[in-house]
């Protein structure tokens, strides 16, 4: 058997891109990566830096165009384009999304599109109201079938009380872990 390909998906969370594309490099070694980007994610240049420089080296470290439009991201499911899907990072807006069943960016259809062929969904929070408003659609989404967590805690609990950020480094476990149909515990550490 091949290297297994996984949807290496990304929302506007531009202050963990560093973070997310450091994992991407690792992941490389073991997996063919198709890149997606939500709309916002593709063209917002910030102070983090520009949308073409992430472009650019998203596309180097996977060899690959990214997609970042809905229909490029239908097929990803039917068409059994990858084995798994990894969305780092996940921002609030996108698993409110998930949770009620939105699916209007490149993302959302990625996911969407594999959940119907029960590919495993691996989600890499970041959000500064997960222990606020976006609680429960992360509840709603801890008991979706397919769909796991990449371990995370507060990034910062005096200053931003309710923000969660997942342990990016514990990716690699975490998609084992989904890959045989579990969970990696704790989920909050």
């Amino acid at each position: 058997m091949g290297m297994r390909t996984l949807v290496f998906a990304m929302c506007g969370s531009f202050c963990t891109f560093e973070k997310a594309l450091a994992e991407m490099e690792k992941l490389r070694e073991h997996y063919e990566l198709l890149p997606v980007m939500s709309e916002i994610a593709y063209t917002t240049d910030t102070r983090f830096g520009t949308a073409e420089s992430f472009r650019k080296r998203i596309e180097s470290i996977c060899g690959r165009s990214i997609i970042h439009t809905v229909t490029g991201a239908e097929p990803i499911g039917p068409k059994r384009l990858a084995d798994g899907v990894v969305v780092m990072p996940c921002t609030g807006n996108t698993a409110a999304k998930l949770a009620n069943a939105v699916t209007d960016t490149a993302v959302t259809m990625a996911v969407k599109s594999a959940l119907r062929v029960s590919m495993p969904i691996v989600l890499a929070l970041a959000t500064n109201d997960a222990l606020g408003a976006s609680f429960k659609n992360i509840g709603t989404l801890m008991n979706t079938k397919n769909i796991y967590f990449v371990p995370m805690g507060q990034d910062d609990p005096v200053q931003k009380p309710t923000s969660l950020v997942a342990h990016f480094d514990q990716l690699p476990e975490t998609l084992g872990y989904a890959f045989a149909g579990r969970q990696k515990h704790p989920v909050l550490c």
